[in-house]
């Protein structure tokens, strides 16, 4: 997503925050693939991500005066509910999730969600942050969050004991907001 482009999501935000159905309509022509991908990700059911995604735009429509442009991107603030959501409905059915490669694939030319989060410069501190890290950490770190998998599967994916999983994630968070605080000061 180009500087323009973000702009004008984060205008169409503001307007849906004031009920505007056109800016509304913007929002979900400019976000609905790439949020769709995030639901299909982690619920790995087409029809489930198809439901949770009318539960986001729900959740934009009437919450959109809860984006705070100064606080982060447009699309960073939508991932993070469609994210949410599909963990939530994951969480509620108790359903694995197929692995990345056995679901379709969602036709959109546009980069992944996870890349456009990317341009951003804070995203771009993220990752280096990650990068950081023990390797494990990070790749678990990174798992949990793109794939929403819980201690229990990830500690099951990697074959370690589940006081293992919960000892890398915690120290790599933490490790992960040194660097972050680090780099804000």
């Amino acid at each position: 997503m180009d500087d323009i482009s973000r702009a004008r999501l984060s205008d169409a935000l503001r307007r849906t925050a004031q009920r505007d159905p056109r800016a509304f309509r913007l929002v979900y022509k400019m976000t609905a693939s790439k949020l769709f991908g995030i639901c299909l990700r982690i619920c790995g059911e087409r029809k489930a991500a198809e439901d949770v995604l009318q539960d986001v735009y729900l959740t934009v429509w009437t919450r959109a005066d809860g984006f705070d442009a100064a606080r982060g991107s447009a699309i960073a603030w939508l991932a993070t509910i469609a994210r949410n959501r599909s963990i939530d409905w994951r969480r509620a059915n108790a359903r694995p999730t197929a692995p990345t490669e056995t679901l379709e694939a969602v036709a959109d030319p546009a980069p992944l969600t996870s890349d456009a989060l990317l341009l951003d410069e804070r995203e771009r501190l993220l990752h280096f942050c990650l990068g950081t890290l023990e390797p494990n950490q990070s790749h678990v770190i990174r798992t949990a969050f793109f794939e929403g998998l819980t201690y229990a599967e990830l500690a099951a994916r990697v074959a370690v004991p589940l006081g293992t999983m919960k000892s890398w994630v915690r120290r790599g968070l933490i490790k992960l907001r040194d660097c972050l605080d680090a780099a804000d000061a």
